[in-house]
């Protein structure tokens, strides 16, 4: 009896009513659950999103346990999942809630069944099906197929029933701990045999394009019709309209599943983002994100609600504009930004500010990519405009364009912050009330005050200034201090360091580097820093944490610069330059030899080695190819440019997936806003090692048999095919295979500890190969970095 108390004990927590089946005689509550047949993929019970306290009846896969497929009750949660119930009641399957309410039903005619037999099965597909027991062959009762959430699970339809006007449609939780729905959603168009992406149910944000019978595919996804393993059918007649999806069996082990054997685990999800996206298990049971519409987060129609400036290269996306902030922080903290921005101050209109004296005033807010909800006058001047909508009390912003004058009499949405480069931007002018405007009174005020407080103090600034300029020249410029330490360099002694930044040896995503030499004839490279928003404390402690790294294979840090927007590093001179100038810029008399190449690979590998496993945190380099891989006088490999991606700050990742600059090297993952792990540098290197051993860009296009080829799919063709392999070879080494290196898995294989097998053709590399102008997102995996 002792042994069954503790058993029942342990199994408290962790109850399950068994199999897949709830019948007439039995309930779930608690932590019960019932689980789908088969390889038992999907689990029903209840849950709680994120930090809830709220509890919702859902489906998920077992696999993935916070992955959630499928919610009955998600408008009317439960607070207390021990006292809810969910049983077949009067032929139907009813959940009731703490006070025995009934509070979601299936809501089917009992009429057509037999009660006391019916019974809910979980299907193996994620189909939560109630059947009548009495008869199994006649079609189920209910389905959860017919009533979808947020997911399009394999098999299920989107479509439109034309007899009963039913619609099957996806729509976005609210946040991510709300799944009641949300703003955007995904339907059936039936006049156009299309889907959209739609905004608060009215507004099309997106549209697949019509279904082109002859192709197979909807006309603006043609990626659609490239799928490797996605198999879409789409049907119209006079009954229903709808789409639906299979995923291919697949046996490679390189394939995305839960097992080597398992299928490929993919679903649609219309996201809180607003992104109508296609998700596939990785072997670590995350989601990675393949494919996704619309592609960028701000062409999101609205995604930072009104008077909210939605912004690519920043994180968070969405701030307020200034004079307003979040309607609800808890919605944003959620990262539900669909309310929108409010006005901190009340405007005045034609009254005057009693507390400042005057009227409302317009600020300008530059380089902004405005919504398109304005009417247009033709207007002599700028000024005229802002006179149009001075005198109007319901104008809440203009924008001026040559003769164009766009009003703005409705709340400003769909704003986007834009670079000042981008042509696209235009100047904002938006209504604040003037106390949330600096007067010109209290400017003037300011100054006067600045300039007697600066008279008063002159003298003891001056002595403040000649001492810290003693001390610098003193303890900075002469490159003394303590030993081990960085240094902290004035801009000035920078200036002349580098003769003014006068010769520049190269840059990048992050900025530009110059040779410079100290004071102590130490030769040095300057890198100049760009877009940097950290504040002085944080970005000091980021480069204390980079000066502390040292190895033989990374670039050592010396000092730094940090004088208001002035951000600059100083590193040791490599007098060799970067690989990419030894590899391409040079003569055939000074040739990298076979030896030299190989020392390179395996230097540079054991650098990222270090960075990836041996450092306090992982260090992810995110901008690996030659220009960053550096030589000393012996050309020992140094990889420059370690840790600046936190340097610089979380909107490097998104520069790299707009701006796009170095593609050949960057990882997929990188064009579908996947998280980046470390093996985005795996990925890097590999494009490095093909033009380390080719001595030629991968990007550059070369002609074979008339055709224009990609040099990774060429490599992998003539491998595949036995065909000459030191036909890749660089021609300048004269077929010195010799001394080729045996390629391996990063440091393993290049030393020989491992044997080298004969790699899949990457699915990334048979787009190139048929010289496609578009990744196949549908059928690429952006993990397959067998390159």
């Amino acid at each position: 009896m002792l042994l069954v108390l503790i058993q029942c004990l342990i199994l408290k927590n962790h109850l399950s009513i068994g199999a897949d089946t709830i019948s007439v005689n039995q309930s779930l509550s608690g932590d019960q659950t019932i689980v789908s047949a088969g390889r038992e993929k999907f689990v029903l019970g209840f849950f709680t999103p994120a930090n809830s306290s709220n509890y919702y009846l859902g489906m998920w896969y077992k696999e993935a346990k916070h992955t959630i497929v499928w919610v009955a009750n998600r408008e009317k949660p439960v607070t207390d999942r021990f006292s809810s119930e969910l049983r077949i009641s009067h032929g139907n399957l009813v959940l009731f809630n703490e006070s025995k309410f009934p509070i979601w039903s299936t809501n089917v005619n009992s009429s057509t069944s037999s009660p006391s037999m019916v019974k809910a099965v979980l299907l193996d597909n994620g189909n939560l099906v109630l059947k009548d027991g009495s008869n199994l062959s006649k079609p189920s009762l209910w389905e959860s197929f017919d009533h979808l959430t947020d997911t399009w699970l394999p098999g299920s339809k989107l479509g439109y029933n034309k007899k009963t006007k039913h619609k099957l449609i996806i729509t976005s939780w609210k946040n991510s701990k709300d799944p009641s729905p949300g703003v955007f959603s995904l339907e059936p168009v039936p006049s156009d045999n299309s889907v959209v992406i739609l905004w608060n149910k009215s507004s099309i944000r997106w549209s697949s394009g019509a279904w082109d019978e002859s192709l197979g595919y909807f006309s603006l996804i043609p990626e659609m019709g490239r799928s490797t393993y996605l198999n879409f059918t789409f049907v119209s007649n006079d009954n229903e309209m709808y789409l639906t999806y299979f995923i291919i069996p697949v046996n490679q082990k390189n394939i995305y599943s839960l097992n080597d054997t398992a299928n490929l685990l993919a679903r649609f999800v219309m996201d809180i983002s607003g992104q109508f996206k296609v998700l596939v298990l990785n072997p670590s049971t995350e989601w990675d994100t393949f494919w996704s519409q619309p592609r960028e987060q701000c062409d999101v129609y609205a995604f930072c609600g009104a008077y909210g400036s939605c912004n690519e290269k920043s994180l968070p996306f969405c701030n307020c504009i200034r004079g307003f902030e979040p309607k609800s922080w808890r919605d944003w903290d959620l990262k539900d930004y669909s309310g929108g921005c409010i006005r901190k101050t009340k405007l005045q209109c034609g009254n005057i500010d009693r507390a400042h004296g005057e009227r409302d005033k317009f600020v300008e807010i530059a380089s902004m990519l405005l919504s398109d909800n304005n009417r247009s006058e033709q207007v002599a001047n700028i000024a005229a405009c802002e006179s149009i909508c001075y005198n109007n009390c319901s104008c809440y912003g203009y924008a001026f364009d040559n003769t164009r004058c766009s009003i703005w009499n409705e709340d400003l949405s769909d704003l986007q912050q834009l670079g000042a480069s981008d042509e696209r931007g235009r100047s904002l002018y938006i209504r604040l009330a003037a106390s949330e405007v600096q007067s010109t009174k209290n400017r003037k005020g300011l100054t006067i005050g600045v300039g007697v407080g600066s008279a008063v103090g002159s003298i003891f600034l001056l002595v403040l200034i000649l001492f810290l300029v003693l001390l610098r020249k003193r303890t900075v410029y002469t490159g003394k201090g303590l030993e081990g330490s960085l240094m902290a360099f004035g801009y000035v002694d920078l200036q002349n360091a580098t003769k003014n930044f006068s010769e520049k040896l190269g840059g990048g995503g992050f900025g530009s580097v110059f040779k410079g030499m100290l004071s102590d004839s130490t030769m040095v490279a300057v890198k100049k820093l760009e877009r940097v928003g950290q504040g002085e404390k944080q970005f000091r402690a980021e480069v204390s944490t980079i000066g502390t790294i040292q190895h033989v294979n990374l670039v050592q840090l010396r000092g730094f610069c940090s004088q208001g927007t002035q951000k600059l590093l100083v590193y040791d001179y490599m007098s060799n330059g970067s690989l990419a100038s030894d590899l391409f810029d040079i003569g055939i008399s000074n040739v990298l030899d076979w030896t030299t190449r190989y020392q390179i690979a395996i230097g540079t590998a054991r650098g990222l080695v270090y960075l990836h496993m041996k450092c306090r945190d992982c260090i992810i380099h995110c901008d690996i190819k030659p220009e960053n891989v550096l030589l000393d006088a012996k050309f020992c490999p140094k990889v420059a440019d370690f840790g600046l991606a936190k340097l610089v700050g979380r909107e490097y990742s998104r520069v790299l997936t707009t701006m796009r600059g170095t593609r050949g090297y960057l990882a997929p993952e990188w064009i579908t806003g996947v998280a980046i792990t470390s093996k985005a540098d795996v990925y890097s290197y590999g494009m490095t090692l093909f033009e380390l051993l080719s001595g030629r860009r991968n990007s550059e296009q070369t002609e074979s048999n008339g055709k224009l080829k990609y040099f990774p799919s060429m490599t992998t063709s003539t491998v595949i095919e036995g065909g000459n392999l030191l036909s890749l070879l660089d021609d300048r080494l004269e077929g010195d295979e010799a001394h080729r290196p045996s390629m391996s898995e990063v440091v393993q294989m290049l030393e020989g500890i491992t044997d080298v097998s004969l790699p899949p053709i990457p699915r990334c590399l048979r787009i190139f190969d048929d010289n496609e102008e578009n990744v196949n997102f549908f059928g690429s995996n952006p993990q397959d970095n067998s390159t």
